[in-house]
């Protein structure tokens, strides 16, 4: 009898996670015209929608937002990536430098499309104190340079705590309260889970999607298969602990975001 419920419980988690998958198609379009502003009766033209990911080392952008980059490519969008430092932690900085660019390649986004930037006050370093006003001063730079409708990065945990991460967090909800933001411009905080959710892999995906948040990316089989090939183009940082990552860690296959809010406007610190 208890085998029987046993059975029946795991076949209905897997119809659940499969119809999760089905709805996701259908609603992905209207999430982002909702975190965009765009009223439902009019049409969402993709390749107009241009989207910055700010990260703050190479492998980033796979490790942790590879779901959302292969699903804003998937429907047209034009992805961005500016990196905040080469990753020089163990003098590798030229060679991570390469394979951020293969990893990009892997995941739709052209060399033309990448920023690196290499500044000393901005070391790949768990230790160093990135300056809120030098960050602050870089993204708004670059967003200056482009027109962009979407910037994605992390929140105030950083996914892994990492104090890095952390700061550009800080950063960019500093530059929106400033107001020296694009009013067009949406800004999303990727939202960082606990440990058990965090390497509970794709069977996470009901807990993603029901919790709140203001957009959620998912990808199946093939969007896995990709984010882990751009995984493994960052073969200098491919520790045991990182092969775990990629078959266990719901980042592969999720990611959901929150809206940083526009509050009353601060003076700016840059």
């Amino acid at each position: 009898m208890y085998v029987y419920l046993v059975v029946f419980v795991i076949l209905s988690y897997l119809v659940c996670i499969r119809y999760i998958y089905l709805q996701h198609r259908r609603t992905l379009v209207k999430s982002l015209k909702y975190v965009m502003k765009i009223s439902a009766d009019r049409e969402l033209n993709n390749a107009n929608v241009t989207a910055l990911i700010v990260t703050a080392h190479p492998d980033d952008e796979c490790m942790f937002f590879a779901p959302t980059i292969i699903r804003l490519r998937e429907l047209n969008v034009s992805v961005h990536l500016l990196c905040l430092s080469e990753g020089n932690y163990y003098n590798q900085g030229p060679q991570r430098h390469r394979e951020l660019v293969s990893s990009c390649a892997v995941l739709g986004i052209p060399n033309s499309r990448i920023t690196i930037i290499d500044d000393e006050k901005l070391p790949d370093d768990p230790k160093a104190e990135w300056s809120t006003a030098l960050i602050s001063s870089v993204v708004a730079k670059h967003l200056r340079a482009h027109t962009f409708n979407l910037v994605l990065t992390f929140d105030g945990s950083g996914v892994s705590g990492h104090a890095n991460h952390v700061a550009i967090d800080k950063a960019i909800r500093h530059l929106v309260s400033t107001g020296e933001v694009p009013n067009e411009c949406t800004f999303l905080s990727l939202v960082t889970v606990g440990l058990f959710r965090k390497y509970f892999s794709f069977l996470e995906l009901p807990l993603s999607w029901l919790l709140p948040s203001h957009f959620c990316f998912l990808v199946g089989s093939e969007g896995y298969k990709q984010a882990k090939a751009a995984m493994l183009c960052h073969a200098s940082q491919l520790l045991w602990f990182r092969r775990l990552y990629i078959v266990f860690s719901r980042y592969m296959f999720v990611n959901t975001f929150l809206v940083i809010p526009r509050g009353p406007k601060i003076t700016k610190i840059y």
